[in-house]
């Protein structure tokens, strides 16, 4: 077997790929441990998302594995560490989603501020409430970006855009990083600094031991009464029990979520009870564009990894070291 794609993975770039090599496609296989663990220990590379687990039991039981392709940014569901002190090759198109992804931060952003979700379920109940619909402007809005990465930079230069003023926190940028001066952010050396001046806050940070629910009650406690809060990054970042005593006390006036901790949540909770709270399905990513540049990105680094090539796209090191 030469690739091996446990999840819902469909795309002419696939296609073309299975025109060459060996291709075995299993939708669900990432729900059947047991199968993956059986299939794997004879593919040469792993494409996946982010609902396969690719831990250090799986890889260790895959000694013909190459290489890792992940279509997609986030990390979290690979053991990079483990990966790499195999020789495993992973390979992720980290710019691919950039713009999709913060396209739809300034979308919830502009949907909690105009109160666009309520006017349509209000205008489509048969009223016409205009004063009840009554809404913000983003500028003059300061907005606190949290994680100055690809995708947060690029939220930055947005947020400017639309005339906000723009705060940022992240504790791996430097005050004189390209970053910061590309997007004219203020840089806040501690997170509460930045919150407590936020109209809006936008999460863009990775799934790590230390950020796991770092927005939680202490941290919402630092934020600016009346906030809105929005997550396009990871839902293990936020501690959604403390969200929802936020929204329901009033210290928050509204959120806007495209990411959750279960995925999906296992049933209908209080956050999908509130009128100011926005739910999408993870759907930052899921753009026509964003989705073709993942895919051929991806599937242009299988084919070298296969062939021998140097992988363009690579997290870890270029070449397979094993």
């Amino acid at each position: 077997m030469d690739i091996l794609i446990s999840e819902e993975l469909r795309a002419p770039a696939i296609e073309r790929l299975a025109k060459t090599y060996q291709v075995v496609a299993e939708p669900k296989l990432w729900q059947q441990p047991d199968k993956l663990r059986a299939l794997i220990a004879e593919a040469r590379v792993l494409m996946v998302r982010n609902q396969t687990q690719v831990t250090a039991e799986l890889l260790h039981g895959a000694p013909k594995l190459l290489g890792i392709g992940r279509v997609g940014v986030g990390l979290d569901n690979i053991d990079l560490g483990r990966a790499s002190s195999l020789g495993i090759v992973v390979a992720a198109p980290l710019n691919a989603n950039a713009t999709s992804v913060a396209e739809l931060a300034l979308g919830f952003m502009l949907a909690l501020a105009r109160k666009i979700p309520e006017a349509d379920r209000s205008t489509k109940a048969g009223n016409w409430d205009r004063k009840g619909c009554t809404g913000i402007e983003l500028a003059g809005k300061t907005l606190a970006v949290c994680g100055l990465g690809r995708i947060g930079g690029t939220v930055a230069r947005l947020g400017r855009a639309f005339g906000m003023r723009v705060v940022a926190f992240d504790p791996f940028v430097k005050a004189d990083s390209a970053v910061v001066r590309e997007s004219g952010v203020l840089l806040c050396g501690r997170i509460e600094e930045a919150l407590a001046m936020a109209d809006f806050v936008s999460v863009h940070l990775p799934s790590t031991p230390e950020t796991r629910r770092l927005f939680g009650a202490s941290t919402f406690s630092a934020t600016k009464p009346g906030a809105y809060f929005i997550n396009t990054s990871r839902g293990a970042v936020v501690d959604e029990a403390a969200l929802l005593d936020a929204l329901q006390s009033g210290r928050l006036a509204g959120a806007a979520l495209d990411v959750r901790e279960f995925e999906p949540p296992a049933a209908r909770g209080a956050l999908e009870s509130l009128s100011n709270v926005v739910l999408t399905p993870h759907i930052a990513a899921f753009t026509v564009e964003a989705q073709e540049r993942t895919f051929e990105a991806v599937a242009a680094d299988v084919e070298r990894l296969l062939s021998g090539q140097p992988v363009l796209n690579f997290v870890n090191f270029d070449r397979p070291k094993r």
